[in-house]
């Protein structure tokens, strides 16, 4: 009996470790995301019975989707501008609808931001690796 204690003992404790495993489990079955559940509103009776009733899969236009709710939930919707940004962006005025176009240009202006500015923009792609260091005299 002595003898087959730690025998015992030894498959109890393989056992214990053999369950911390990982893996997915047992069976390595597919387990629903419980992040992408959301609750559905509840049913409203509108004022108005005239309404035209919804397309079939069309979202509820009172509800939204989860990231704007998210979103409205977090920041509490779009904010009020103040009298100084409207009257910044009533100066701006409406961009040209091709601005997308003309910005690659080889005929737009451009304004110089110096030598440092262009040196960190002409520098190769990589991970460092082979980069050097320069130290200009005075």
């Amino acid at each position: 009996m002595r003898n087959l204690t730690p025998v015992i003992l030894l498959a109890g404790v393989s056992a214990m470790l053999a369950a911390c495993g990982g893996g997915g489990g047992v069976f390595n079955r597919a387990r629903p995301d419980e992040f992408a559940v959301q609750r559905q509103a509840p049913l409203v009776v509108p004022p108005d019975f005239t309404l035209t009733p919804p397309a079939p899969g069309a979202p509820r236009p009172a509800e939204g989707n989860a990231a704007e709710q998210a979103l409205d939930a977090l920041f509490g919707g779009p904010a009020p501008r103040s009298r100084i940004e409207a009257s910044l962006i009533d100066r701006a005025g409406n961009a040209a609808p091709s601005i997308r176009s003309q910005v690659g240009d080889t005929g737009t202006n451009t304004v110089a931001k110096g030598r440092v500015t262009r040196d960190i923009i002409a520098a190769p792609e990589g991970d460092g690796q082979s980069a050097s260091t320069v130290i200009p005299s005075a």
